[in-house]
Parts: C-alpha cells; sequence; structure tokens
C-alpha cells in the first residue's frame, strides 16, 4: 500500500537516504528541512527547528494524514551550542511531533532517531525528567545554566530524552492506533562525524576501530524504513541500538563477560 511518510532532516545524511529507500518503493514523502530540496520528496516543508514560530508555520503548512513520521533531524555538539542542540534534537522534535500527532492514520508509525550517545539514560533519569519539564527557550537557557551543560553532555542528554520520551509515549500511542519507536545509531560517516569526534575523542575512535568501519547512512535508513513500514508491526516502544557491535563489545569489557566464551583449558 502507497504510504504518506514526512520525513525532517530530509536534506541529507540519513533523512535524504531515507527519503530515497521510501519512494524507491512506493512511499509518497514530505520532507522537512532548514536547507530546501526536491530530491525523492513529493513536498517540502520548511522547518527550523530552533524557531517555535518555524515548527509551527511548518505543522500548520502540512495538509492531509500521514502514514509515518520519522524525527530524524538534529545537531551534534559544537562549542557554544548547548542550548541549540538541546532544543533541536528534543524540545522543537517533541512540539513538532505534538503538532503532527492528529494527522496520524491508525496504523501510522513513528521513528525517532536517538543516539547510542543516550545509553546511560538511566545512570541520568532525573536531569532527563527535569529536562521533560521545559517548554520554552528562557527556560532552556536556565536549564542550561543551572545544569552547567557543555555541548557534549547536551547531545547525550538531548538523545537520552528522546529514548525516555519514545517509552513514555508508547502507551498512548498504542491507543491511537500508532507505533513508536526509537533507533540508536552509532558512529555514521555523515558531514558531521568529524563533529563527533571532537566532543567523543578517542572513545569514539576506539569504537569505530573495533567495529571495523563506521555505519553508513543507508544502513541507518534501511532500519529506519523496515520500522515505519508494516512488516514491522508488533514492534512497539524500543529503541534498536544500529552500531556494527559497539554496544556489544562495550558491555561485554564492562561487566567482565570474557569467561562466558572462554576456550576452556585442557585437562
Amino acid at each position: 500500500m502507497r504510504r504518506r511518510i514526512a520525513v525532517t532532516g530530509v536534506a541529507s545524511g540519513i533523512g535524504a537516504e531515507l527519503a530515497a529507500r521510501l519512494t524507491a518503493r512506493g512511499d509518497t514523502v514530505v520532507g522537512f528541512d532548514i536547507r530546501p530540496t526536491t530530491e525523492n520528496i513529493a513536498q517540502f516543508i520548511p522547518l527550523d527547528l530552533n524557531d517555535p514560530g518555524s515548527i509551527d508555520a511548518a505543522i500548520a503548512a502540512l495538509d492531509g494524514p500521514l502514514d509515518g513520521l520519522c524525527n530524524n533531524a538534529g545537531l551534534p555538539p559544537r562549542d557554544g551550542m548547548a542550548a541549540q542542540v538541546l532544543q533541536v534534537n528534543f524540545i522543537g522534535t517533541r512540539r513538532l511531533s505534538e503538532g503532527l500527532v492528529p494527522h496520524l492514520r491508525a496504523g501510522a508509525s513513528v521513528v525517532n532517531i536517538a543516539s547510542r550517545a543516550g545509553a546511560k539514560w538511566a545512570e541520568n533519569l532525573e536531569q532527563v525528567l527535569r529536562l521533560g519539564a521545559v517548554r520554552d527557550r528562557a527556560a532552556l537557557e536556565a536549564f542550561v545554566d543551572s545544569e552547567g551543560l557543555d555541548p557534549t553532555r547536551a547531545y547525550n542528554l538531548s538523545k537520552e530524552a528522546v529514548i525516555l520520551w519514545t517509552a513514555a509515549l508508547t502507551d498512548e500511542m498504542i491507543g491511537r492506533g500508532v507505533r513508536i519507536n526509537s533507533v540508536s545509531p552509532g558512529a555514521v560517516a555523515t558531514g558531521i562525524l568529524d563533529d563527533f569526534a571532537r566532543a567523543f575523542g578517542d572513545k569514539m575512535t576506539r569504537n569505530v576501530a573495533r567495529a571495523g568501519r563506521a555505519g553508513t547512512p543507508a544502513e541507518i535508513a534501511q532500519v529506519a524504513a523496515f520500522l515505519l513500514s508494516e512488516e514491522s508491526a508488533w514492534i512497539k516502544g524500543i529503541d534498536l541500538a544500529v552500531d556494527g557491535g559497539m554496544g556489544g563489545f562495550n558491555m561485554a569489557d564492562r561487566l567482565g563477560l570474557g569467561a562466558l566464551c572462554a576456550t576452556p583449558a585442557p585437562v
């Protein structure tokens, strides 16, 4: 069945690959981005997630129902941009989603692109909940100051919030006949990979080396496209890590699991 799916951050990276994949399988894509594009989309709607007025205008510009929504747009950690990172990656994304939910038909799917950087949400739950109470830019600036956030912590926090927000919405979305999941990529070879290398340093370099390479936008888009399809109908409320094994070997290191697979010494 031909489906109508909204994708944010559609002009480059994972969003562009997702639009191409959806269009190739016969879906209609409504693309949102700060940069105009016409590639693999049926309709383009300007969107600056750092600007509440732009978010509201984008919501108003959407006409008709949706069968899916992928919240893909985001900012990497950059100096002096802690508030903007939180605004774009979580606060603005949440505001846009709240405005688009009434357009979602029964059977629709929402996919939020989070990150492996959000994997430590359990250790930071109270801070995530404090961020969840923030609704406007003045309160956000005050939050960044009071929490003493640098851009790297702001990025991690924004992705922790996306993961937990997705889980929190699961029951409500099921009540609407809608599925919601998040996807947490590891390092992905896009134009902002250098930003992550600067922010996370040797830890990211080691992870990529152990995985053999960074992921590709197409590999993440493939997973998002699956979650937006009817073939994934029983997958609801999860965070799916797509990281080339980074989460697995980090867990094994942290928990000392080597003994589980060690070859026993000869008797």
